[in-house]
């Protein structure tokens, strides 16, 4: 079952001032702030020295909503019209494919479905509306 779905914000290298800024503004709640050097190393995909501060998942709370946040991956670009898209957490790795593979059908895959540290299954695509979807198993509920 979908779990929920949430508000997902993507900022250009900015985020940590951008989490600062809804603190501020909004009177968010940072429940979680992970950054690229966090990250378990990845020799195909080194994080450069000038991104390690650079946010790689944010979790606000603004009154009874849940906002999230990530910084563009290091070196690529963020694409204009893409700086908000939409959270899927679902409850199985099943469902998690069910909802990938219909979003993104007469669209565009962004990140195939795959197991990352922070989740059984995730992938990313564009819908054929044009709308950003990340999709995500829970992993600890």
């Amino acid at each position: 079952m979908v779990l929920g779905i949430n508000s997902y914000i993507v900022t250009n290298g900015n985020g940590q001032e951008a989490v600062k800024l809804y603190e501020d503004a909004l009177g968010a709640q940072v429940l979680d702030l992970k950054t690229f050097g966090e990250m378990p190393e990845d020799p195909d995909h080194p994080v450069p020295a000038e991104a390690k501060n650079h946010v790689l998942h944010a979790h606000l709370k603004v009154g009874d909503h849940d906002l999230m946040l990530s910084d563009t991956f290091p070196n690529q670009p963020l694409v204009l019209g893409d700086q908000v898209g939409i959270a899927v957490i679902t409850s199985t790795p099943e469902e998690t494919r069910q909802v990938f593979e219909k979003l993104s059908g007469g669209g565009q895959v962004i990140m195939e479905l795959q197991q990352t540290f922070w989740s059984a299954l995730y992938g990313q695509v564009k819908d054929k509306f044009g709308v950003t979807w990340q999709i995500s198993t829970l992993t600890d509920h």
